[in-house]
């Protein structure tokens, strides 16, 4: 007998998780419907050429290739080396995101597509990475991203979806964290390493993880000399409010156009004006997202501080993008929500609304042949209107269909007993404060459950 299992970092989702889930998603692409994005999905498997080296040296090994089907044996035993046998049985990967796929289609599609373009989608993704709390092989993220246009407008609008996505959902205390990668950049001409910013911005991106003596180590085990680091740790010490940092960061810097670029960019999302924020974007100079894509603005949710969990959410800017697959100059920028932490601190905060959690709403009960078919009559009804119901599957016990609702969370029942089959009536309990009326059965359409 084989004993049933799962591949590690997967979940199955019973129907009430789905049902949570499912309001998360509904939230999210409400929200992006609002600000008028379109819906677009990708395949689950892209071409490995198109993933690979987009996401840095971690991003690839994190990758899962996918086996060619056909000839594999073959392949394998006329490969010369490690490299060969890779190149001979793997042409695929299943997305590792949904930003390179989003790139790869505008590059596809680009003479039917009326720029700017914004799109959101909403899919898994897989990386082979250890699992653990809030980090798993198989997620989703729902992005939406703009190509086509340089106006910081919308990242301030970007942000904005964030803000109204995490107060519909009542989750106060989260931060949201931007900085700029050309200010990033412009540090790396400061100290004179220009071509090492790729290692600096994968280095300062683990400060959480590693602390400032793991930065320190890692930069030095890069090649940094001592001076570069020391300037490397005046800049992740920069702090105060927005205007005070902009201006730490502004002396810093000031030898770098790069830098001064970016910190204006950075101010413009900060004081333009634009949007009501509930809360408000805080500037952190450690910052970093060491996907070497972007370009311009980045952005990083955090969870509240009374949950231990990262990130739920991250985007930023990546003019060069489609360039990558031979389509130059078109700029683009874009936010990603991290859906299975998301569910993770709203669970543990205990966020969900009651009707996020219900499916049925209205369960008859079935006290033999004349009242099951009367109610179910009554059943298609409610139905017709909107209402979920159910009638019990068999002429059982009331108490047996009494717990089943009480254990599928259904907050009404309907009993069609001798007397309420001979008055034309029903009786309707509540099962969360445990009152019961008797209605006219014309009354029914209109009843407010």
């Amino acid at each position: 007998m084989i004993k049933p299992g799962i591949p590690k970092g997967t979940r199955d989702f019973g129907p009430v998780v789905v049902r949570k889930r499912n309001y998360i998603f509904q939230t999210i692409r409400e929200t992006f419907e609002l600000f008028g994005f379109q819906p677009l999905e990708t395949p689950a498997m892209e071409n490995l050429s198109t993933l690979t080296g987009k996401y840095g040296e971690e991003g690839d090994k994190l990758m899962f290739k996918v086996l060619n089907n056909g000839e594999i044996y073959t392949a394998a035993h006329e490969a010369k080396d490690n490299k060969e046998l890779v190149a001979a049985i793997t042409e695929k990967a299943l997305r590792y995101d949904l930003t390179i796929p989003f790139a790869r289609y505008v590059v596809m599609n680009q003479h039917e597509l009326a720029l700017p373009f914004k799109r959101y989608q909403m899919q898994p993704v897989w990386r082979a990475d250890k699992p653990q709390k809030g980090r798993y092989r198989e997620f989703y993220q729902c992005d939406a991203d703009v190509v086509g246009s340089n106006s910081l407008l919308n990242e301030v609008e970007l942000l904005l979806i964030y803000d109204t996505v995490f107060t519909k959902l009542g989750l106060k205390g989260y931060e949201l964290r931007i900085n700029n990668r050309k200010i990033l950049a412009g540090l790396a001409e400061v100290i004179g390493k220009p071509e090492l910013l790729t290692d600096i911005t994968i280095s300062i991106d683990k400060l959480d993880k590693i602390g400032a003596a793991g930065v320190r180590k890692e930069l030095e085990e890069r090649g940094l000399a001592p001076n570069d680091i020391n300037t490397i740790e005046r800049f992740l010490a920069i702090d105060g409010s927005s205007t005070e940092k902009l201006s730490q960061l502004k002396e810093l810097l000031q030898s770098s156009a790069t830098a001064l670029k970016g910190i204006e960019e950075l101010s413009f999302v900060i004081n333009s004006g634009y949007g009501d924020f509930n809360t408000t974007p805080i500037i952190d100079v450690t910052l970093a997202r060491g996907l070497n894509y972007y370009t311009g603005l980045i952005v990083e949710v955090k969870a509240p501080a009374t949950v231990k969990m990262g990130s739920i959410g991250g985007g930023g800017r990546y003019d060069d993008l489609t360039g990558l697959f031979g389509l130059p100059g078109i700029s683009g920028v874009g936010i990603s929500f991290g859906v299975d932490r998301i569910y993770d601190v709203l669970e543990e905060l205990q966020l969900f609304p009651q009707t996020a959690q219900q499916s049925t709403k209205v369960l008859f009960l079935n006290l033999g042949e004349d009242s099951a078919r009367k109610a179910f009559g009554y059943m298609m009804q409610l139905r017709k209107n909107g209402v979920a119901a159910e009638l019990f599957h068999e002429n059982a016990k009331m108490d047996k269909q009494m717990k089943y609702a009480d254990k599928r969370g259904i907050p009404y029942v309907i009993i069609l007993g001798e007397s309420e089959l001979q008055e034309n009536t029903l009786s309707i309990k509540n099962l969360v404060n445990r009152q019961q009326e008797k209605i006219e059965a014309a009354e029914l359409p209109n009843y407010s459950f």
